[in-house]
């Protein structure tokens, strides 16, 4: 197997003896690019946090309010928007992903394994499919029904795991979950949310949800009918969901006075997500190098 010349922002780990050889590019994306590496007898992957990304403002408010930082000078130099500021909340975006996949992978959340987190490099295991080779995305396969049928339960049953273990994905959809040989893995957690701390994670559990309901409901239609998602945030509320709690996918929606400001708000982010779906099956059409 031809190896690649390894990029310098992998260089200090394998100086390090983390990484052994870089084999391949495996992805290039907005906020990082993903390559599979060698580290003594197994293959890995390290993703590559690039130096700036592109999110809007307001999508960036949500996804961090009420994030930790160091210390109050690195939270005014954020709120000023400053260099040091833009680094800081760059780092902050990056260790978000870090600390939600150490969390997630405790709870036994179907996450990639982390190994280490170094410079900016996220090492972490290689999302195999049955012949060993990089798995691929959701987005990227054809479902029988009754495997639709399979892959939304399991999928929901990590959202319903996920949220026990207090964190919200909040960009969850066919474009980060691998189909890896023993079923779906869900990836890419920089703007993972925590549920008790984030007023909008409501907001985006449902969402969350839903796009799993659109995808599979391609390939088994009655899954549109379903409500898990008010389901699954009604028994959070009320602090009875546990991870084997069992769902109906049904859900009867209480009546009352509507919240004009809130239905705008809804508004505004569906078209945001309709924009943020095209560019990902814009890029997902870009062949890998």
């Amino acid at each position: 197997m031809a190896l690649m010349k390894s990029p310098k922002r992998l260089q200090s780990l394998i100086e390090e003896g983390l990484i052994d050889t870089v084999v391949r590019q495996l992805m290039s994306g907005k906020e990082a690019m993903v390559y599979v590496v060698r580290c003594g007898d197994e293959t890995r992957c390290a993703k590559v946090y690039k130096e700036a990304t592109q999110r809007s403002f307001r999508q960036a408010v949500d996804y961090t309010e009420n994030r930790k930082v160091k210390n109050t000078r690195q939270a005014r130099a954020m709120a000023k928007g400053t260099r040091f500021g833009r680094q800081a909340q760059e780092e902050a975006w990056q260790s978000a992903e870090v600390d939600a996949l150490y969390r997630l992978a405790a709870a036994g959340v179907r996450v990639p394994k982390p190994y280490n987190f170094c410079d900016g490099v996220l090492l972490m295991e290689l999302v195999a499919d049955a012949d060993g080779d990089a798995a691929p995305r959701l987005n990227d396969v054809v479902f029988t029904p009754e495997d639709a049928r399979a892959h939304h339960a399991t999928l929901i049953r990590e959202v319903v795991r996920m949220l026990c273990a207090g964190v919200v994905h909040g960009d969850l959809s066919e474009f980060n979950i691998l189909l890896a040989a023993d079923g779906p893995v869900i990836i890419d957690l920089p703007q993972a949310v925590d549920a008790a701390g984030n007023n909008h994670a409501q907001r985006m559990l449902l969402r969350d949800v839903t796009n799993l309901q659109d995808f599979f409901g391609r390939f088994a239609p009655e899954l549109m009918q379903t409500q898990y998602g008010p389901e699954i945030w009604a028994l959070y509320e009320r602090g009875v969901l546990q991870p084997d709690t069992p769902l109906t996918g049904l859900f009867e929606r209480r009546t009352g006075p509507v919240d004009v400001g809130s239905v705008i708000r809804e508004i505004d982010d569906a078209r945001d997500e309709e924009a943020a779906r095209r560019l990902r099956m814009q890029m997902a059409r870009q062949p890998l190098s």
